[in-house]
Protein backbone atom coordinates (compact mmCIF):
# COMPACT_ATOMS: atom_id res chain seq x y z
CA UNK A 1 0.00 0.00 0.00
CA UNK A 2 1.26 3.47 -0.86
CA UNK A 3 1.91 5.64 2.17
CA UNK A 4 -0.68 8.37 2.65
CA UNK A 5 -3.52 6.66 0.86
CA UNK A 6 -6.70 5.73 2.62
CA UNK A 7 -8.93 2.78 2.04
CA UNK A 8 -12.54 2.82 3.05
CA UNK A 9 -15.61 0.77 2.47
CA UNK A 10 -17.79 2.02 -0.37
CA UNK A 11 -21.22 3.17 0.77
CA UNK A 12 -24.37 1.59 -0.55
CA UNK A 13 -25.22 4.21 -3.17
CA UNK A 14 -28.50 2.58 -4.12
CA UNK A 15 -29.71 2.74 -0.51
CA UNK A 16 -28.70 6.40 -0.26
CA UNK A 17 -30.54 7.07 -3.54
CA UNK A 18 -33.67 5.40 -2.14
CA UNK A 19 -33.47 7.67 0.92
CA UNK A 20 -33.09 10.72 -1.33
CA UNK A 21 -36.04 9.61 -3.46
CA UNK A 22 -38.18 8.92 -0.39
CA UNK A 23 -37.39 12.30 1.14
CA UNK A 24 -38.20 14.02 -2.16
CA UNK A 25 -41.55 12.23 -2.34
CA UNK A 26 -42.33 13.13 1.27
CA UNK A 27 -41.53 16.77 0.49
CA UNK A 28 -43.93 16.79 -2.44
CA UNK A 29 -46.69 14.94 -0.59
CA UNK A 30 -46.47 17.24 2.43
CA UNK A 31 -47.98 20.06 0.44
CA UNK A 32 -51.19 18.04 0.00
CA UNK A 33 -51.71 17.45 3.72
CA UNK A 34 -54.12 19.66 5.68
CA UNK A 35 -51.50 21.02 8.07
CA UNK A 36 -50.47 24.65 8.60
CA UNK A 37 -48.23 26.12 5.94
CA UNK A 38 -45.48 27.00 8.41
CA UNK A 39 -45.25 23.39 9.57
CA UNK A 40 -45.23 22.17 5.97
CA UNK A 41 -42.42 24.55 5.04
CA UNK A 42 -40.40 23.59 8.11
CA UNK A 43 -40.71 19.87 7.28
CA UNK A 44 -39.85 20.42 3.62
CA UNK A 45 -36.76 22.44 4.56
CA UNK A 46 -35.77 19.82 7.14
CA UNK A 47 -36.03 17.10 4.48
CA UNK A 48 -33.96 19.27 2.11
CA UNK A 49 -31.27 19.65 4.76
CA UNK A 50 -31.17 15.90 5.35
CA UNK A 51 -30.88 15.32 1.59
CA UNK A 52 -28.05 17.85 1.34
CA UNK A 53 -26.17 16.14 4.17
CA UNK A 54 -26.63 12.72 2.57
CA UNK A 55 -25.30 13.98 -0.76
CA UNK A 56 -22.35 15.73 0.87
CA UNK A 57 -21.40 12.80 3.07
CA UNK A 58 -21.77 9.96 0.61
CA UNK A 59 -21.70 11.22 -2.99
CA UNK A 60 -19.08 13.90 -2.32
CA UNK A 61 -17.20 11.47 -0.01
CA UNK A 62 -16.92 13.98 2.82
CA UNK A 63 -17.56 11.19 5.29
CA UNK A 64 -14.05 9.95 4.55
CA UNK A 65 -12.25 13.32 4.51
CA UNK A 66 -10.16 14.99 7.18
CA UNK A 67 -11.58 17.22 9.90
CA UNK A 68 -10.19 20.36 8.24
CA UNK A 69 -12.25 19.83 5.07
CA UNK A 70 -15.39 19.32 7.15
CA UNK A 71 -14.64 22.45 9.20
CA UNK A 72 -14.24 24.46 5.98
CA UNK A 73 -17.64 23.17 4.89
CA UNK A 74 -19.37 24.02 8.17
CA UNK A 75 -18.45 27.72 8.24
CA UNK A 76 -20.51 28.70 5.16
CA UNK A 77 -23.37 26.45 6.27
CA UNK A 78 -23.54 28.15 9.67
CA UNK A 79 -23.38 31.56 8.00
CA UNK A 80 -26.22 30.54 5.67
CA UNK A 81 -28.35 29.39 8.60
CA UNK A 82 -27.73 32.64 10.47
CA UNK A 83 -28.68 34.74 7.45
CA UNK A 84 -31.73 32.56 6.79
CA UNK A 85 -32.93 33.06 10.36
CA UNK A 86 -32.50 36.82 10.09
CA UNK A 87 -34.56 36.92 6.90
CA UNK A 88 -37.13 34.49 8.29
CA UNK A 89 -37.79 36.58 11.38
CA UNK A 90 -37.88 39.77 9.31
CA UNK A 91 -40.54 38.31 7.02
CA UNK A 92 -42.65 36.60 9.70
CA UNK A 93 -42.66 39.53 12.13
CA UNK A 94 -43.48 42.08 9.46
CA UNK A 95 -46.78 43.93 9.99
CA UNK A 96 -48.97 44.42 6.90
Amino acid sequence: MVEGTHTHEHPNYVLIWYWLLGLALVSVLLSALPIPQAVTLFLIFAAACVKAVLVALYYMHLRFESVLIIALLLVPILLFIALLLVVFFDITLQHP
